[in-house]
């Protein structure tokens, strides 16, 4: 069909409509929900500090005490634990803001191929950093009674408490990973099928 001044219309089925790419509102709930597990995980354990004073000896009526502060830069693992989780945060909140301003970037493979790898990566990184303080935590409750090492969360409860509820803000954050992991991946092979 031709117009008055000779330009062609199509008009039919077989038109070509622009579309814009429609954003995926599941994978960045998800993203949001992980950031918040993975943020609040570093916040409690970064903040995580409990001072006592334990009694070490009795002279006649006289109790000697010491003050004994536990403070997760006391443990390395737990140190780990927050740099792997803060850098969780950050991937999550970068990818977040990633797909709020630029949601046509979706459109081109590269980009998509570049999120599925940090995403495994900053997983990875997250898991490995839950692993180390899950192991320490483990041996600060209970102790090694083959090392002679003795537990110390019969001594500094809060600590202990406010360092597993981390842990399990953490591992809440690892499940969102992983299955944003997946779904990142999943649409990827989607763009390469096509």
């Amino acid at each position: 069909m031709a117009s008055a001044n000779g330009e062609k219309v199509e008009l039919g089925f077989n038109a070509v409509r622009e579309t814009k790419p429609k954003k995926d509102w599941v994978l960045l709930s998800l993203r949001v929900v992980a950031f918040l597990a993975t943020a609040s995980a570093t916040l409690v354990m970064a903040l995580n500090k409990q001072t006592k004073n334990l009694v070490v000896a009795t002279i006649g009526s006289n109790q000697i005490t010491v003050t004994l502060t536990a403070k997760f830069q006391h443990t390395p693992a737990f140190v780990f634990f927050v740099i792997a989780n803060g850098i969780a945060s950050l991937h999550n909140l970068v990818m977040i803001t990633v797909d709020i301003l630029r949601p046509q970037l979706h459109n081109k493979g590269l980009h998509l191929g570049l999120i599925a790898v940090l995403d495994m990566m900053t997983t990875a990184l997250a898991s490995a950093g839950d692993g180390a303080a899950t192991f320490m935590s483990e041996l600060g409750r209970n102790g090694n009674s083959h090392a002679r090492w003795d537990k110390i969360c019969d001594k500094f409860e809060a600590y202990c408490t406010r360092g597993g509820s981390a842990l399990i803000a953490s591992f809440i954050g690892i499940i969102l990973l992983l299955i944003v992991t997946g779904m990142s991946i999943t649409k990827l092979l989607k763009l390469n099928r096509i």
